[in-house]
């Protein structure tokens, strides 16, 4: 109990003298002010420093409702939301909510969203997610939706990539891509224009496959010899 209390009376203060670290001259982004090793609060910008949406946090940022900063780089977490406006490396704990305006680098982890409006790289694990590209892995309980995945993803209920996904899609329910280069494994259905690996569901849909096959109950590809066959289907 002691050293719980002497490490929230240490983290306080680092908190507190956090401007002494502030270098404007090395400030990367317009409109932080500095950088602080430790950001502790109850929901931004009620925590020390004060307005942590113009500090960047290069260690602990551990907010009891809602973490708010421009760049993070350590431990973030949050009870119900963590927002990083810039690049974001480490490990990521928002419950409901995990947001991100640029880059992830790292993993993100909550019951919740995971968004991000550029990159993900490294793992993600929530309820819904949803991105511009992801490389590595990808677990959501419902689905995910993104431009490109690159590596493995699960879903519940669907992963729909509008361009390409590379690896493996695993769904309970739906996988859904443009292209598909690897495997898709869905209880239900898989659906890509263009297959380039497998697919194993109740049914299978491609438009074309340059090069791969298909397991199955009904197994389409539109511009083969044979469109629709049960249980295999494929181009060599």
């Amino acid at each position: 109990m002691k050293k719980a209390y002497k490490f929230a009376v240490a983290a306080a203060a680092l908190a507190f003298l956090a401007p002494a670290f502030a270098q404007e001259e090395e400030v990367e982004y317009e409109g932080t002010v500095g950088w602080t090793p430790v950001a502790i609060g109850i929901a931004t910008p009620v925590q020390l420093p004060w307005g942590l949406n113009r500090w960047d946090v290069y260690g602990l940022d551990l907010n009891l409702f809602y973490s708010d900063a421009p760049k993070m780089v350590g431990l973030d977490f949050a009870l119900l939301a963590e927002t990083t406006r810039k690049e974001a490396k480490g490990l990521m704990a928002g419950g409901l909510l995990n947001l991100a305006l640029d880059n992830v680098y790292g993993a993100r982890l909550g019951v919740g969203f995971n968004y991000c409006t550029a990159d993900v790289y490294g793992l993600e694990l929530g309820l819904i997610g949803a991105r511009n590209n992801i490389y590595g892995a990808d677990f959501e309980l419902l689905g995910a939706t993104q431009r490109n995945v690159t590596g493995f993803q699960f879903s519940g209920l669907a992963n729909v990539s509008t361009e390409r996904s590379y690896g493996a899609t695993l769904a309970i329910g739906t996988n859904i891509a443009k292209t598909a280069y690897g495997l898709q494994l869905a209880a239900i259905f898989n659906m890509t224009e263009e297959l380039h690996g497998c697919q194993i569901a109740l049914v299978n849909y491609a438009k074309e496959c340059p090069a791969g096959f298909q397991i199955g109950l009904v197994n389409i590809i539109r511009d083969n010899l044979w469109p629709v066959l049960p249980f295999v289907n494929g181009y060599f």
